[in-house]
């Protein structure tokens, strides 16, 4: 449990010093023959992931996290949306948590674009009612038309972030969770997108992003962290951590 005296009432993410590592097999066995039979080959390495990493996001606050590809930031939202539990450290969130993590996750192929509406609406805490009552809202804002009474399978990455993003922020999150997903689709339909993240905004739910577009979060968020091989690098306004990792980059 966190510890009482570390809590922020003003804060909507507070993680402090989060460790997480998985186990890394050298020689991996697909069968229960094989690992009953090569067991001393089930050897593995611990593979460190984020190292006491910690920070604060202010309830309506906007945070990037940057970083090369296995640097952490994935996992950091992974472990922001609870899909994985911190090794040590403490995780505190404080609201209704909206996540857009992987692309057509929790979507079933062979269910329309409604039912799906459906599903993941009452995933992340709506009641029937409530889904019904935002259907034509989420269809009309996913721009899908014809398409939301077909197969998932038969929709494109873009068709699949339309969906995925407009159910995202029509469940009432407190905080919003985001993974590379807006670099799916058209431009058009990102722009779109980002007006609508800046209307959220300023109703004061907390969004935090992972990105390789700089420009995108620079526009969207107000601190930027920045992830080197699982430690925290750097932290503050985006520009200037932004132009560290950059730096970082170039040698």
């Amino acid at each position: 449990m966190p510890n009482p005296s570390t809590l922020n009432p003003t804060a909507a993410i507070t993680a402090d010093h989060i460790c997480k590592s998985f186990r890394i097999y050298r020689d991996k066995s697909y069968s229960l023959k094989e690992h009953a039979l090569f067991r001393k080959r089930r050897a593995y390495d611990i593979h460190e992931v984020l190292r006491d990493v910690s920070f604060t996001v202010p309830k309506g606050g906007a945070l990037g996290i940057v970083g090369k590809n296995g640097c952490g930031k994935s996992t950091t939202l992974k472990l922001l949306s609870r899909i994985l539990s911190p090794d040590s450290g403490t995780l505190t969130m404080n609201g209704r948590v909206s996540a857009l993590i992987e692309l057509g996750a929790g979507f079933h192929p062979d269910m329309s674009g409604r039912e799906n509406i459906r599903i993941n609406a009452a995933i992340f805490g709506l009641s029937r009612r409530e889904v019904e009552e935002r259907m034509d809202t989420i269809i009309a804002f996913s721009e899908l038309g014809d398409w939301i009474d077909n197969p998932v399978r038969t929709y494109s990455s873009g068709m699949y972030m339309r969906l995925a993003f407009s159910v995202a922020i029509h469940v009432d999150a407190d905080i919003l969770l985001i993974d590379e997903i807006l670099a799916v689709g058209d431009a058009g339909f990102q722009a779109k997108c980002l007006r609508r993240l800046d209307e959220i905004r300023r109703q004061g739910v907390t969004v935090v992003i992972v990105s390789h577009d700089l420009g995108q979060i620079e526009r969207l968020c107000d601190r930027s962290i920045w992830l080197c091989d699982g430690v925290l690098a750097a932290e503050g306004e985006p520009r200037e951590v932004h132009r560290a990792y950059l730096e970082y980059l170039k040698q």
